[in-house]
């Protein structure tokens, strides 16, 4: 099966928003009641976001992959048709 995305549509995916970092939950981790300290948490989001934004890198990398493999699948499948004939 192809995939229905655009390629170029894989990195545009995610909003800006997402891509951003979340300072709003530094702000509220000492009022979360958490054991951590502030900054650990603020250390520990970072962490996250920059591991999330490689994800999504390597999943947009594969899709790519993948599309670039149904397009050659199909090239090739053409190309057995004419031989075919």
């Amino acid at each position: 099966s192809t995939a229905n995305a655009p390629e170029d549509d894989a990195p545009n995916r995610y909003s800006r928003t997402e891509r951003t970092p979340y300072s709003r939950y530094s702000r509220d981790a000492n009022s979360s009641g958490s054991s951590l300290p502030s900054n650990a948490l603020e250390k520990r989001i970072e962490e996250l976001e920059r591991e999330l934004a490689k994800e999504r890198q390597e999943n947009a990398r594969l899709m790519k992959m993948a599309q670039d493999k149904e397009e050659l699948i199909g090239k090739l499948k053409e190309e057995i048709d004419l031989l075919n004939r």
